[in-house]
C-alpha cells in the first residue's frame, strides 16, 4: 500500500513582510498617539488593541493545507477551515492529473479559492503557494485543485493508483 502525504503553510517571505508591515505601521501609530495623548485610552485598551494586531496577522501561520491519497482515494484538509480531512473516494473521480495554473486569473489567488465569486467553471481551489497541483475531476461534474509542492511524488501515487480510476471508469460505461 503506497501512501502520499503533503502538508504545507503560508510562510513565503513576501507574505511575511507584508504581513510585518501591515502589523507594524497601525502598531507605531497607536503607540505614538498614545504618547502624545495618553488620557485618550486606558491602558488595558491600548494592551487589547496591541494584542489584536498583533494576533490576527499571526493566525494567517495557523493555516495549514494536508493532503493525503492512499488506496482509498484522496483526503484533504485546510486547517481550520477544515477541522476534519475531506475524503474524495477513487470510484467518485473521474480523472486526476498534475497540473500548471495561475492561482490569480484562474481563481483569485490563494487559500480556498473559487465557486460562487470567482470563474464557477474552473472549480475551486486549495492551495497555499506555487502553481502547480493536483487537479481532480469528479464524477458528478465538480472540479477541485489542490495545490502541491511535491509534482513527481504526486504524479507516481497516481500513477499507482491508476488502475482504481481506470476500474471504476470501465465499471460506470
Amino acid at each position: 500500500m503506497c501512501i502520499f502525504k503533503e502538508e504545507q503553510r503560508f510562510n513565503q517571505v513576501w507574505i511575511i513582510v507584508l504581513l510585518a508591515v501591515s502589523t507594524l505601521v497601525p502598531l507605531a501609530a497607536i503607540v505614538s498617539d498614545y504618547q502624545k495623548n495618553p488620557d485618550g485610552l486606558t491602558v488595558t485598551n491600548l494592551l487589547l488593541i496591541l494584542a489584536i494586531i498583533l494576533i490576527a496577522p499571526a493566525l494567517i501561520f495557523t493555516i495549514k493545507l494536508s493532503t493525503r491519497i492512499d488506496e482509498k482515494g484522496i483526503y484533504y484538509k485546510f486547517f481550520p477551515f477544515h477541522l476534519n480531512y475531506k475524503k474524495i473516494p477513487w470510484e467518485d473521480i473521474e480523472s486526476a492529473y498534475v497540473r500548471t495554473y495561475d492561482a490569480i486569473s484562474e481563481y483569485g489567488g490563494w487559500g480556498l479559492k473559487g465557486g460562487f465569486f470567482w470563474r464557477k467553471s474552473k472549480g475551486t481551489a486549495i492551495n497555499v503557494s506555487g502553481d502547480k497541483g493536483l487537479q481532480l475531476e469528479l464524477k458528478n461534474g465538480k472540479k477541485l485543485l489542490i495545490g502541491t509542492q511535491r509534482t513527481n511524488e504526486i504524479q507516481q501515487i497516481l500513477n499507482t493508483y491508476k488502475s482504481k480510476l481506470e476500474k471504476h471508469a470501465y465499471e460506470n460505461n
